[in-house]
């Protein structure tokens, strides 16, 4: 003891030390039973994350159609426009992704309803940007889906236990796309007529000849809402900041040319899985030589094919 009052050694436990240390000990074993149990945000956001950018394999087409059932990509394709001609708007192939709010990326463990979709620049089938063919009506899985014939789009995120609906709905003082303030496209957990699609032909002269036939995939077609008889579309002039980079918004917007065609911010194609290859998918597969030729041929060719007509010509 000192003049100036009471001075303590280290080893003196001071105050309600008892109770700091029972603290401490129910703090630690909170902390291990969660991380046991993967309940710490670090985890369930780890989880997320983990199950949005698994790399999934999409369906192979068998006879070049869209079935029920099927595990596919929807891509909205490049318009081949040069950059100047295309400015703002974005260049390149973007697929239909699914957006959970960046909170939610942080604290949960699995995708919450509503979510919010976007567009994204990369085509390789993840949890992220993978739908599954849904039937609406009652129709076996396996097959083919028809042109005019509604049908859902699912989304697993990666999850084998969880399912989420592609749907949509007109806009009001209280429900818009974000950016352009059109009609918005989500995600809910049930499945009803705003939930539901229609695939329709591209050319609108042959639109009434293709009704019923069945929906060939690879190819570009126009995905309709039923209910709002309106396009699924990609303007590529709006983009959202997300915690996956930046991404481009997806409404629903029917836009026609002069001609009262639509334009190719509403082509869509369905990819499928390659036959020949389980890494890759039908959108990544070279284009046979002769396509290549037809639509872009090299001198060579040409000048095989003046020699080949003028030899004709003298015999």
């Amino acid at each position: 003891m000192s003049g100036r009052g009471y001075s303590y050694s280290a080893g003196v436990l001071v105050g309600n030390w008892n109770e700091d240390v029972c603290l401490e000990e129910g703090l630690l074993k909170d902390f291990l039973h969660k991380r046991e149990r993967g309940e710490l945000l670090i985890q369930k956001s780890r989880s997320l994350k983990n199950n949005l950018l698994k790399k999934i394999p999409l369906s192979i087409s068998k006879d070049g159609f869209v079935h029920f059932g099927d595990t596919v990509m929807l891509v909205n394709p490049d318009n081949n426009k040069s950059p100047m001609e295309n400015y703002p708007a974005v260049c390149g192939n973007l697929s239909l992704a699914v957006l959970p709010d960046e909170i939610a990326v942080h604290t949960a463990d699995s995708l919450q309803a509503p979510c919010e979709v976007s567009a994204i620049k990369s085509v390789n089938p993840v949890g992220r940007n993978t739908f599954r063919i849904l039937s609406t009506e009652g129709n076996s899985m396996g097959e083919p889906i028809r042109f005019g014939q509604n049908f859902g789009l699912g989304a697993t995120g990666g999850f084998a236990d969880q399912m989420l609906y592609l749907g949509s709905d007109h806009k009001s003082f209280m429900r818009f796309a974000k950016k352009s303030y059109l009609q918005q496209v989500f995600l809910t957990d049930e499945l009803s007529y705003l939930t539901c699609w229609q695939a329709t032909f591209l050319d609108p002269q042959l639109r009434l000849e293709y009704e019923g036939f069945p929906v060939p995939a690879n190819s570009k077609l126009l995905i309709t809402h039923c209910h709002t008889n309106r396009g699924l579309a990609v303007p590529r002039n709006y983009w959202i900041s997300s915690y996956f980079g930046k991404e481009y918004e997806v409404i629903c917007h029917t836009y026609l040319d002069s001609h009262k065609a639509e334009e190719d911010k509403n082509y869509w194609i369905i990819v499928t899985g390659n036959p020949s290859d389980e890494e890759s998918t039908m959108f990544d597969r070279p284009k046979p030589l002769s396509e290549k030729t037809r639509e872009h041929p090299s001198d060579e060719t040409r000048d095989g094919e003046m020699k080949f007509t003028q030899d004709h010509r003298m015999e």
